[in-house]
């Protein structure tokens, strides 16, 4: 990639949720994408790593919101302090978009701007940023919105879904074809999800956007004009984070799927070439620990008599040994501890909500 090219394209790396999924690990203070899983780096320190040459550091917008951004700065130290901007609440996706664009245009209206979660794992780098700078040609090339879909290794009824249409043709991209979508669907049923799969050309929504300035700028103002507005009034601004703090809590809380994607007409999509996986609950961190001949996966020192399929990971340092049990989670914080069935990770964030508030 050309240097002029790099400097011309910004990435907004979408940092806030909750922490209920991971808990005793996670706290509403330190969700998923500010957990030590995979190592000795969080998710978010993952995601900017794996951006290393494709822009500069200067260029990279960590949006996240109050109850969080203290632990985000002082993860991230090497950023500018000014790129990484906490939403005065929470207000979804869209809304949070529209600030970064707004953002953005106040540095190079024309430039190219990527929307990335922080929450996920990927490890062939350079495989993702081959991907990304063809969807971002792909989006300088032609003024259309970029998405990048997950081929479905499953039929998971908890992930949107991109249908696919007619093949695109775009100059300057390699071998990676682009896709006019046809349409965006909701989180399927069970058969609904068989019958996409079935069908061949529908992916996994990753919650990756490539655009230029002027395409999500045209698009909002045709879609969602209220957000227009907002970018408008933050392009023109000599404070930023007053205006931020003044018309945040006042735009409509919406996902950026719902207020734009799903009416737009004009979007590609470009399927991954890199291993993704969204790391949904604890089961997701079993697949990268040790594991023994019994199907048990760990972080730690330990020991089992008649145990099987376990998963185990604590922060405490402490050796442990299980007897006589399968299909079990066990996770150890400093001030909390796990034990829960298996093939019930994902009610773990109902638990949470009863929890008393200073383990929430």
């Amino acid at each position: 990639m050309s240097t002029s090219a790099s400097h011309k394209r910004y990435v907004l790396i979408l940092a806030g949720g909750s922490g209920q999924r991971f808990w005793p690990i996670s706290r509403d203070t330190r969700p998923k994408q500010l957990l030590k899983l995979f190592g000795d780096k969080t998710l978010l320190e993952l995601t900017i790593d794996r951006l290393q040459g494709f822009v500069p550091k200067e260029n990279i917008l960590i949006l996240t919101n109050t109850q969080q951004e203290a632990s985000v700065r002082a993860i991230v130290k090497d950023l500018p302090k000014e790129n990484i901007v906490a939403e005065p609440e929470k207000r979804d996706t869209a809304p949070a978009i529209a600030l970064a664009v707004g953002w953005v245009v106040a540095r190079d209206p024309t430039a190219t701007m990527l929307v990335l979660p922080a929450d996920h794992l990927i490890q062939n780098h350079a495989e993702f940023q081959r991907v990304l700078t063809n969807a971002s040609i792909a989006a300088e090339n032609s003024g259309n919105l970029v998405t990048i879909g997950i081929k479905p290794t499953w039929p998971c009824p908890s992930y949107g879904y991109v249908e696919r249409g007619r093949r695109a043709s775009i100059g300057g991209m390699d071998d990676l074809p682009a896709w006019e979508v046809a349409r965006f669907r909701e989180k399927p049923n069970p058969d609904l999800a068989e019958h996409f799969i079935s069908q061949g050309n529908f992916l996994w929504n990753a919650g990756m956007f490539i655009w230029t300035i002027p395409a999500i700028f045209s698009e909002l103002s045709r879609h969602c004009p209220v957000l227009a507005d907002f970018v408008s009034e933050l392009r023109g601004t000599k404070d930023f984070a007053a205006t931020v703090a003044r018309q945040f809590a006042k735009l409509p809380k919406l996902s950026i799927d719902y207020a734009l994607m799903e009416k737009a007409t004009r979007v590609l999509n470009i399927e991954a070439t890199f291993d993704w996986d969204d790391v949904g609950n604890w089961t997701s961190v079993g697949r990268y620990l040790e594991s023994d001949g019994d199907g048990n996966q760990f972080n730690c020192a330990f020991s089992q008599q008649d145990a099987a399929s376990n998963l185990v990971f604590t922060q405490t340092g402490q050796h442990v040994a299980l007897i006589g049990v399968q299909d079990l989670i066990v996770v150890a914080s400093k001030d909390g501890l796990l034990v829960a069935d298996r093939a019930r990770a994902e009610t773990i964030k109902k638990l949470v909500d009863g929890l008393p508030a200073e383990l929430r």
